[in-house]
């Protein structure tokens, strides 16, 4: 473990396991169609990659770039595009891949987005779901785990841009981001 880390909440096995059980009843909805999967950079790259590995429909690969969060650890409310689409969505059947729900700001209005611009439907699907943070009306289709409050790190998660090549979800010390 990490000497940041206060505790490892979700070993890779976990994630291993639960992000195939995921994959597949995505890829059951999803049958017979050719879904535009839209990863959710940076902090989804590792999920996205591992779930991807799982579907067998066919799918088209995508990116997006969005924020709320800067370099601290709580949402500053307004949503940034930092690198948009490259498909266009219209009459596109959507699958959003994202690390963790917190708020669901991000994602509530990511989803409006999509929607606006012509997405025919649009699925999300979370590694991580923080119910008790959440401060929009958004839930995900498909989520892995649910999570208790607690800063996570690794698997693709990150504190300032560090520890997402952990192995695992960990939990942040508090004395590294507090006061």
């Amino acid at each position: 473990m990490h000497k940041d880390c206060e505790r490892i909440m979700l070993t890779e096995e976990q994630l291993r396991t639960r992000i195939t059980e995921v994959a597949r009843e995505v890829d059951e909805r999803y049958q017979g169609k050719r879904p535009l999967v839209v990863g959710i950079l940076k902090g989804s790259i590792i999920f996205y990659a591992d779930f991807i590995r799982h579907l067998s429909c066919p799918v088209e690969l995508d990116f997006m770039a969005v924020s709320s969060y800067g370099s601290g650890t709580v949402s500053s409310g307004k949503l940034k595009i930092k690198k948009d689409l490259d498909k266009d969505v219209r009459g596109r059947d959507v699958i959003v891949v994202e690390d963790i729900i917190d708020s669901g700001f991000t994602l509530a209005n990511l989803k409006a987005l999509l929607l606006e611009r012509g997405a025919n439907s649009v699925v999300i699907v979370t590694l991580l779901n923080k119910e008790e943070r959440r401060e929009y009306d958004i839930e995900p289709d498909y989520n892995c785990f649910d999570i208790e409050n607690e800063f996570v790190i690794g698997y693709g998660l990150d504190y300032d841009e560090q520890y997402r090549n952990l192995p695992y979800i960990g939990i942040l010390r508090r004395e590294l981001y507090e006061g």
